[in-house]
């Protein structure tokens, strides 16, 4: 590390074990490793130098944003380095007239879509917690959002990168316009990689247009099946709904017990839609119209944005307020819109089969589903019955074609399924680009691929 410490400018190198505790971990329950140190990057010169050092003394390299994933990506493993480039927040160029911004990777998301906003434009992928991850990290876990049912994920607004390389050399990827098929799509294949086969150091992105008007429906269900066939009700009616997220009991109990958001007894599901059409507020009345149709007990639109924002606002709890309960173990199957109702079915008897609190999110319009299994505080993971629970719901989602992640990762928690869905060839397949990028397998070791 003395070699490190010196080629960087000062105060750039972490050692002290209890400062360098709090940049080993994410906001998982894994106990990560001991680092041997931690980088706190502030130019793209700082990490081509860490690279270069690490590819040198063959020392393991765990690049880190602002440590809010929760699939263990960002854990750190004993004898390697933190890269952390939380401090490199610079939005260097934002482009009306091209809708492009580039940014650098510790930019957090909500301060690029205020930005943006400024001009008339929005960032459009909104990951639950906009206002604390940065876009690097977006961009190595492909992060969804509440927007994603409309506007796509991070890799739908990502132009271009620049990433360095396991060996310290530089490489740009992707463009600045639109449209462009020169070469394989690099872009997309570091986007999602979880840091394993590249340190992204400056993204140029997509801007949207920003709704100049948005309408936003709530309906309380009396049972979440109903909710999930509004859902796709409200699909095969062609709404195309900028937002749809779905609430189970469990979770606005502990929102409801947290902020006191007045819940019905007799609510066992909330449904939030929004428009962002020009004729937003006819969209509206016609998924209000839906809910209704499918059970829903009480409908309501937002009468103002200030209404619109608290309803979106609740659904914005919904992580803290489960942790308030215990320990979470959160995962994000994810499955065709059809198949919706059949996966939610599936979550509710594998909690009870198993006696676990299952606490259950959706980003309903594209089937991307977050149970949040719920355990003892103070466990160093989650017990048998738990682990139990969690393996019945991935094997179920694979069942109806779905996936074992739609938008958190592979990290550490899903390795021991992830041959599950990827088959020996796709394995294969991925071990071969993980040699080209790294043949050294420093960087970010063990996670993502098998």
């Amino acid at each position: 590390m003395k070699e490190l410490i010196a080629a960087l400018p000062e105060g750039r190198v972490l050692t002290d074990p209890d400062v360098t505790e709090s940049y080993a971990r994410d906001r998982t329950f894994l106990r990560p490793g001991k680092a041997l140190g931690v980088v706190l990057a502030q130019s793209r010169d700082d990490v081509v130098t860490t690279m270069r050092w690490a590819t040198e003394h063959r020392v393991p390299v765990v690049p880190r944003g602002a440590g809010t994933g929760l699939a263990g990506a960002a854990t750190a493993a004993d004898g390697s380095v933190v890269l952390s480039l939380h401090r490199m927040t610079s939005i260097l160029e934002l482009s009306p007239d091209d809708e492009i911004a580039v940014v650098e990777p510790g930019v957090i998301t909500a301060d690029l879509d205020r930005a943006a906003r400024e001009h008339g434009l929005m960032y459009a992928p909104d990951p639950s917690s906009y206002e604390i991850s940065t876009i690097g990290g977006n961009l190595a876990t492909n992060a969804g959002g509440l927007r994603c049912v409309k506007y796509g994920v991070t890799r739908d607004s990502a132009l271009g990168l620049e990433v360095v390389l396991a060996d310290g050399r530089v490489l740009e990827t992707g463009r600045r316009t639109m449209k462009g098929v020169t070469g394989y799509d690099l872009t997309g294949l570091f986007v999602g990689s979880e840091g394993t086969l590249g340190v992204i150091t400056k993204a140029t992105v997509r801007l949207r247009r920003a709704p100049a008007e948005v309408a936003t429906v709530a309906a309380e269900f009396p049972s979440l099946r109903d909710a999930a066939a509004a859902v796709s009700a409200i699909i095969a009616a062609g709404c195309q709904p900028s937002l749809l997220e779905l609430m189970d009991r469990t979770t606005l109990k502990a929102i409801d017990d947290w902020k006191n958001i007045g819940l019905d007894p007799g609510t066992q599901a909330m449904l939030i839609a929004q428009s962002d059409a020009s004729d937003s507020q006819r969209a509206a009345a016609r998924m209000a119209e839906l809910c209704d149709a499918n059970g829903a007990s009480f409908t309501a639109l937002s009468g103002s944005p200030e209404e619109a924002a608290e309803l979106v606002g609740v659904r914005r709890l919904a992580y803290q307020a489960k942790e308030r309960l215990g320990q979470c173990l959160v995962e994000d199957v994810c499955v065709p819109r059809s198949a919706l109702p059949d996966m939610i079915s599936a979550v509710e008897a594998a909690a009870a089969r198993h006696d676990v609190m299952i606490a259950t999110v959706a980003h309903a319009g594209d089937g991307n589903l977050h149970p949040v299994f719920v355990f003892e505080r103070g466990l160093e993971e989650p017990p048998p019955q738990v682990w139990a629970a969690a393996d019945e719901v991935f094997r179920e989602a694979l069942a109806l074609g779905g996936t074992l992640t739609g938008e958190h990762g592979v990290g550490l928690l899903k390795r021991r399924w992830l041959a599950l869905e990827s088959g020996p060839v796709a394995t294969e397949i991925q071990q071969g680009i993980k040699r080209v990028f790294d043949p050294l397998n420093i960087l970010n070791p063990g996670k993502a691929i098998l």
